[in-house]
């Protein structure tokens, strides 16, 4: 994907843009804001303008080099990438050792570290060295949804760029232009996304409508318990099936209280919700929505999953 085909981060693209058109890059960037924001997207996008073999303003995504860039077939763009554990000392010594060898094909070698904030401190003071001391056609790209566990030492060596989330009925339009999504299902995407666009993307691909109102009839409004089935998933998809159910109780809320239809996120569930808050009180919601966060704390202790879900239904349930 080329920096022209990325929606609704004007902002974080014009920074970058102006540095290329400017002949001013740094050796070091940091991308920050909200996960699912499309940080490493404008990364890659970054490293395919920087080594297309076009010279035109943006990347041309048909060159061999920008196909082997969107294949992560590119010798000189490396990417590190670890959701849960610590990027170690060995991944930095093997990247200041990428560093000092010319480019195989490109222009630049660009080494892209997703989840920078899991960086060791051994690999933290290893990084900060090769920042410090740049090689030449080479440049590095911090990703972070977490920046304040990064060195500062380490962040005070890189031009930092901010991504902040969109408007949701903004990205609500983007959604139904540019990905031909009908409005009930961009409306949800955009709103329980919070105005992510790769969130929203990566949702899309993922029928989260089809999961969500399973969810709901199974596990919220059946008189059967609904939590078998969800208690054999893995930890990560009942962590986002609780965040699902907290969509649903917040749109609850929203009703009782009298405020615009238009901010549901279940909009199209809205005979069920207002049945749900002629029969839930504020009181009710107030202990719902605290079972809930209760739930996701336990979850991360390793708890038994079954028996957490079992709780929290017959919770929700004495409303």
């Amino acid at each position: 994907m080329s920096f022209s085909a990325i929606k609704g981060l004007d902002k974080p693209l014009g920074i970058l843009k102006a540095c290329i058109d400017n002949s001013r890059l740094e050796a070091g960037y940091l991308f920050t804001g909200p996960e699912g924001i499309g940080k490493r997207q404008v990364a890659l996008a970054l490293a395919k303008k920087l080594n297309c073999l076009e010279d035109k303003a943006d990347a041309c995504s048909r060159c061999s080099s920008c196909l082997k860039i969107e294949s992560n077939q590119h010798p000189d763009v490396h990417i590190i990438s670890d959701d849960e554990t610590q990027i170690k000392i060995d991944v930095i010594r093997q990247l200041q050792k990428e560093m000092s060898l010319r480019a195989y094909e490109g222009k630049f070698k660009i080494f892209i570290i997703d989840n920078a904030h899991n960086l060791t401190a051994e690999a933290s003071n290893s990084l900060l060295k090769v920042l410090e001391e740049p090689s030449k056609g080479s440049l590095i790209v911090l990703i972070s949804d977490k920046p304040g566990l990064l060195f500062r030492t380490v962040v005070s060596r890189c031009k930092v760029v901010r991504f902040s989330p969109l408007k949701r009925q903004d990205l609500e339009e983007i959604l139904k232009k540019d990905y031909k999504l009908d409005t009930g299902y961009a409306h949800f995407l955009a709103y329980f996304s919070e105005g992510r666009l790769g969130r929203a993307l990566k949702l899309k691909e993922e029928d989260i409508i089809i999961k969500k109102n399973n969810l709901i009839d199974k596990f919220v409004l059946s008189s059967k318990s609904g939590a078998e089935s969800l208690a054999s998933a893995a930890r990560t998809e009942v962590r986002d099936s609780l965040n699902l159910l907290t969509t649903w109780f917040r749109d609850i809320y929203i009703l009782k209280a009298g405020m615009a239809q238009e901010e549901l996120i279940n909009s199209d569930r809205k005979i069920e919700l207002a049945q749900s808050a002629s029969r839930l009180s504020f009181l009710d919601l107030d202990a719902i929505f605290m079972n809930i966060t209760n739930a996701v704390s336990y979850l991360e202790q390793n708890v038994n999953t079954r028996l957490l879900l079992y709780n929290l239904r017959m919770e929700l349930w004495k409303g």
